[in-house]
């Protein structure tokens, strides 16, 4: 290896897809501890995703150290060691494993040392090995950091580690997960409750469990605090035994003057549904009931039942408004939107109290509303702070409340729950100052004053925790909460990536128990910061990621915005409102503006741009700009990785070409850039892979390093040619990878966009510059080719049996259609037969179905060896009951040269079953291929008398 030419990392060749998308997609379950509890930020990364490319990224493959690991052999036996290493350390239950993680650091730490010619610190000191890391391996950065999970899991292997984002938001997220916990690491809590147990013990917490455990102090203090001066606003319910019960909710419906004459100007109901609860056994629903003594004649009653007629249930849910109008509940007349909107816009909307959800001892009890309930909400309006005055974006297309006259923040939130967040806004700033007094009065104090973090920092941090919990209340206790039936639960404001209009909203009791409740926030802030990593280095500023970076010389992974997605500013100025009235003061550098930053956004926003192209050209203009610093600060060693996420709304007609994928690949190409890996990473588990084959991944890992500066100009024709040469060998080590079949249309576009974007220009035949879109055409087009051609390669009987495969399946026809097929191969039907690939149906024949082959078949005894007995054997030995995956391991070992022949007649498989429709035998295929490497490793673990390889009958 040449001084001059950088060691391929891991990534550029093979990484263990499935392990690192399983892991991702059981992730999305994962709630406590999870840094994602700790804040809502939109559209985050899977944390075992970005371990697994940060690592990746900074371990060498085999093939940089020839001299340690000369054949190909044994690169492929050290890269199936490093892929264990990746599939150990990606489970959530590995992130704090210390043991888990201090191997994962060895292995960069051991990659680190030898590029530089030294050996790196003994394999079990982990004190040495994080300490070797920091002052060695290159920094990591992520300029769009966004939640935090790429400096997160850059910190959670020992690296040094950078963010920096645009949002202040998305700062203070990354500020909370990364640079506050390692400040007040192993750092007893100050809180006085804690402090008279530490006087009769020792403190035997680790990382951040004594600043967790101070915030699920004073958050309970502040919860306890706020009852006392507001907790008359909510109060309990009565039940039908008399008894009391704590009430969950509060479920309001919307009204509108209705402008039929006959309701003589009563305001009615806008209901999306009047079925409250649709959990079984146990249904309630609201009924509207005219009644001459009820404000605008008619009320609302609560009936419960255990059953009710389909019928009726569907017409319940249907409520009596849409998306095509609303229907008077007095008169039955139609009530258009236009006319909603119009009132609403006037101010005149309305809300009536449809139900009290209360906590009983049998579970959620549905009540009829009461005017002590109905009343207990009308309380004077509060002063509302600036921060709250401020307009909603006019986002078309995400943001529907202004349509309906909610034009200011202030709007989104009933007079209640505002009076209920500006009190413990309150409460926060007398917090503030009682924990600059606690802390005076403990051990932490005398550490001050040894250089360690201030009495006032401290309490800066809590606060900021704590002003998190604030704002995940503001999530639950605004106005477009709804109520989910069948679980009977508040679903919060972000139920998706927009502020849509709610017709009937939940409101959320913060005394209570249950969802929404202000200590629920609490508990989840003091968990995720228990799971914080808490050591070594790492910050993040609030920098536009298309200007200079703090720090040169870094590993760049980052996840970047995604074309015309999510608008984060408009969308995050919800709770930057609630953020810069708590801690303007702490942060005033992020909390100059009343508003987030929103002209140097990186997105694609029609609305507020000046239509589509305007648009799509100020986002490629922006992002080329962005990855041009990327370009300037990136290590030379190390390749870079930018996550792109699919909208998947284009998948289904343009595929790997939608707009805004090939818009940000040319801006990547623009940028100077060469892409020499894709990796597509989900993040959703699809168990129908009919619905999992028409979905692409929900990100792709782009695999990049620097372009030669003297890079030349080749032709349309060169370029074909480049890819048919170069591709085959780059889709073996794909699927040696272990990557299936329903993931390599993703993940062929890598190598042949490093043929592509290696070269200054790819000329068409009038000498223009070839654009993206036309190269990732091609790249589809010879891929595919390449594939047809390894059907040739097969052995007669199997060829005969693909052809029919794809014709026929598993169905039988008539004896003369495959004597059509054998001629054409060349191999008599007796062959076919006496190999147990078909079966004689005197008259009719059939490919041998898996369940009927035999049992006892192995391929070292087999004197006719097919590569379709390898594959369908192996297929059905991995299924079944008395087999698994150690039993397919043992026949994969004895297929010695064939069992590469027989992982790509796998693929092929999956692509002939993909295009017929076939799913349930297209799944057998992809979970073999996907399973291949996995039964490789498993053969090698077998005794050696059982390994010996198959003597084929045909020339491999």
């Amino acid at each position: 290896m040449t001084a001059s030419a950088p060691r391929k990392k891991l990534i550029e060749v093979s990484i263990p897809l499935e392990a690192i998308n399983a892991a991702s997609a059981r992730e999305k379950s994962i709630r406590h501890g999870h840094p994602s509890t700790l804040h809502l930020w939109w559209a985050r990364r899977p944390l075992a995703a970005c371990r697994a490319v940060l690592f990746s990224q900074l371990v060498d493959d085999p093939s940089s150290w020839p001299d340690r690991f000369p054949t190909e052999e044994a690169q492929d036996i050290e890269r199936r060691r490093l892929h264990r290493v990746i599939e150990r350390m990606v489970p959530w239950e590995a992130s704090n494993d210390e043991e888990i993680l201090n191997d994962a650091r060895w292995e960069i730490a051991r990659s680190v040392a030898w590029g530089l010619g030294e050996e790196p610190p003994a394999k079990g000191d982990g004190k040495a090995i994080l300490a070797y890391l920091q002052a060695k391996a290159p920094p990591v950065y992520d300029p769009f950091s966004g939640g935090g999970s790429i400096p997160l899991e850059a910190q959670r292997l020992g690296l040094r580690s950078y963010g920096s984002d645009l949002n202040p938001v998305a700062v203070l997220i990354g500020k909370a997960l990364i640079e506050i916990p390692p400040m007040f690491a192993e750092m007893p809590p100050i809180n006085p409750a804690a402090q008279a147990e530490l006087r009769h013990g020792r403190w035997n917490g680790k990382g951040a469990e004594g600043l967790a455990d101070d915030v699920r102090f004073y958050g309970k203090w502040m919860r306890d605090e706020a009852e006392k001066r507001i907790g008359k606003l909510y109060p309990k319910a009565r039940l039908p035994d008399d008894t009391e019960a704590t009430v969950i909710a509060w479920l309001w419906a919307r009204t509108v003057r209705s402008p039929d004459p006959a309701a003589k100007g009563a305001k009615v109901p806008l209901v999306s549904s009047f079925l409250v609860s649709a959990k079984a056994g146990s249904l309630a629903y609201a009924s509207v009931v005219p009644d001459a003594d009820a404000f605008d004649g008619w009320r609302f009653e609560i009936t419960r039942t255990k059953t009710l007629p389909a019928a009726e249930i569907v017409r319940l849910q249907e409520g009596s408004v849409g998306r095509k109008g609303a229907i008077c509940a007095l008169t039955g007349s139609p009530i258009t939107l236009a006319y909603i909107r119009s009132e609403g816009r006037a101010g005149r909307l309305g809300s009536r109290l449809m139900a009290v959800v209360a906590d009983s001892p049998s579970g959620r009890f549905y009540l009829t509303p009461t005017e002590e309930h109905e009343n207990a909400a009308n309380v004077e309006t509060p002063t509302i702070p600036l921060e709250l005055e401020q307009e909603l974006a006019h986002n078309p297309r995400d943001i529907k409340a202004p349509t309906y006259g909610m034009m200011q923040w202030r709007d989104l939130f009933s007079t209640r729950q505002m009076v209920a967040l500006l009190t413990f806004c309150d409460i926060l700033v007398d917090l503030r100052r009682q924990i600059v007094g606690d802390v005076a009065s403990s051990d932490v104090e005398q550490r001050a004053m040894q250089g360690q973090p201030t009495p006032l920092s401290y309490a800066d941090a809590v606060s900021l925790y704590l002003a998190f919990a604030i704002d995940k209340s503001a999530n639950y206790w605004s106005s477009l909460c709804g109520w989910h039936t069948g679980l009977s639960k508040l679903i919060s404001t972000f139920g998706r990536q927009a502020i849509p209009m709610v017709w009937d909203f939940a409101e959320a009791n913060p005394f209570s128990s249950s969802s929404g409740n202000f200590l629920s926030g609490v508990g989840s802030c003091g968990s995720s910061l228990e799971s914080a990593p808490a050591k070594g280095f790492g910050t993040v500023q609030q920098i536009d990621a298309q200007k200079p970076y703090p720090v040169g010389g870094v590993v760049v992974s980052t996840d970047p915005p995604y074309f015309d997605n999510i608008e984060y500013s408009e969308l995050s100025d919800f709770f930057y409102a609630w953020l810069r009235l708590n801690t303007k003061s702490t942060w005033p550098e992020m909390f100059r503006r009343l508003s987030t930053p929103k002209d140097e956004e990186l997105v694609a926003a029609p609305y507020r741009q000046g239509g589509k192209e305007a648009a799509e050209q100020q986002f490629l203009s922006g992002m080329t700009s962005a990855l041009k610093r990327m370009y300037e600060a990136a290590a030379a060693d190390n390749p870079l990785a930018i996550f792109y996420a699919f909208k998947q709304s284009l998948n289904t007609d343009e595929g790997v070409t939608s707009s805004g994928w090939s818009t940000f690949l040319q801006g990547v190409v623009n940028a100077g850039f060469l892409i020499d890996g894709t990796w597509p990473v989900r993040t959703e588990s699809t168990g129908n892979l009919k619905v999992k084959m028409n979905v692409l991944a929900s990100s792709i890992v782009l695999v990049c390093r620097k372009r030669a500066s003297d890079a030349g100009v080749i032709t349309r024709a060169d370029f074909i040619r480049a890819l048919k040469r170069e591709l085959p060998s780059a889709i073996d080590d794909i699927r040696k990878a272990g990557v299936g079949p329903v993931d390599m249309q993703q993940s062929v576009i890598g190598p042949g966009m490093g043929v592509f974007s290696r070269h200054a220009k790819v000329l068409e035949d009038d000498d223009s510059a070839m654009p993206v879109k036309t190269a990732l055409s091609l790249i589809n087009r010879v891929w595919e080719e390449i594939d047809q051609e390894l059907d040739a390669a097969f052995d007669s009987e199997t060829q005969v049996a693909l052809a029919w495969f794809a014709t026929f399946g598993f169905d039988s026809r008539a004896s003369g259609e495959l004597i059509t097929l054998a001629n054409a191969k060349n191999v008599g039907t007796n062959s076919l037969f006496e190999s147990g690939v078909f079966r004689d149906l005197k008259g009719k024949t059939a490919l041998t179905p898996r369940d009927k082959l035999p049992k006892d078949w192995s391929p070292a005894k087999d004197r006719t060896l097919t590569i379709w007995e390898c594959v369908q054997h192996t297929a059905r030995v991995l299924n079944a009951e008395d087999g698994g995956a150690e039993a397919a391991g043992r026949l994969v070992a004895q297929m010695g040269p064939a069992g590469d022949q027989a992982r790509k007649l796998a693929y092929r498989l999956f692509e002939i079953a993909t295009q017929k429709g076939w799913s349930q035998e297209a799944l057998v295929y992809n979970e073999l291929a996907q399973e291949w490497p996995h039964l490789e490793d498993a053969g090698t673990r077998v005794a050696p008398s059982t390994t010996k390889p198959a003597q084929a009958a045909f020339d491999l």
